[in-house]
């Protein structure tokens, strides 16, 4: 799973990276300490007078589809094998995808004095994880929304958690943004798997200070709170 995440990245920075628009992202601020249903930022394109356009928006952390109840579950991760048949997210498979930048994210060990936290990284600038994302009219505002996909962990990952993100090499970043409707859904299931396992062989681990332990008391834009610490 992928319940905490970090992206040290500026808004200039993200739209550089992903080659996209940004005017709806002008307010964010980097973070070391994103939580489920925090403002975060997602790489998203969208068909616009007949133009694909790629953006870089803040989206709620916890997917709200249009026709969810009010009060009604908001998930922050979607499972990679059920994700296509899932009739919370098999709509936004098909047609609302996007990447979820982070440097890394956040899992924990149950240890005898209580629960470490260690830091997952690649070995890059940037990490690009599968998203959907969804957009709703609230009191005549569009608010967007968005989950991360997850996978059964590998390498170094399921040394610490049995779940990790999917993450997808910079080659499949255009095939699964494409607004376009996915039109074979094994094909795309099968992309994601053999691209995230390629990346999955790059993400370490080390530990860092419990001060991450408590999201109500850290300073989220504190970049010590990924400094690794002696185990």
């Amino acid at each position: 799973m992928c319940g905490r995440y970090v992206v040290p990245n500026t808004t200039d920075e993200l739209l550089s990276l992903f080659d996209a628009t940004g005017a709806n992202a002008a307010d964010w601020k980097p973070s070391y300490s994103v939580a489920p249903t925090d403002p975060a930022p997602i790489v998203r394109e969208w068909i616009h007078d007949e133009t694909v356009q790629r953006d870089l928006d803040l989206a709620s952390w916890g997917l709200k589809p249009g026709w969810a109840k009010p009060g009604g579950p908001a998930p922050i991760n979607a499972r990679l094998e059920s994700v296509a048949s899932n009739g919370m997210f098999r709509s936004a498979f098909a047609s609302q995808r996007c990447l979820v930048p982070m440097a890394g994210y956040y899992e924990w060990k149950q240890m005898e004095d209580g629960k470490q936290p260690y830091f997952l990284h690649g070995d890059g600038d940037v990490l690009a994880a599968a998203g959907l994302y969804a957009a709703r009219q609230d009191d005549d505002v569009w608010k967007i929304s968005f989950t991360i996909i997850t996978r059964a962990a590998r390498d170094a990952s399921g040394e610490i958690h049995d779940r990790m993100p999917v993450f997808l090499t910079p080659d499949a970043w255009e095939q699964w943004l494409s607004p376009e409707k996915i039109s074979d859904k094994e094909e795309a299931l099968s992309m994601l798997d053999r691209s995230s396992v390629a990346v999955a062989k790059t993400v370490t681990a080390y530990p860092v200070a419990r001060v991450v332990n408590n999201v109500r008391t850290l300073y989220s834009e504190d970049p010590r709170l990924i400094e690794p610490i002696r185990s």
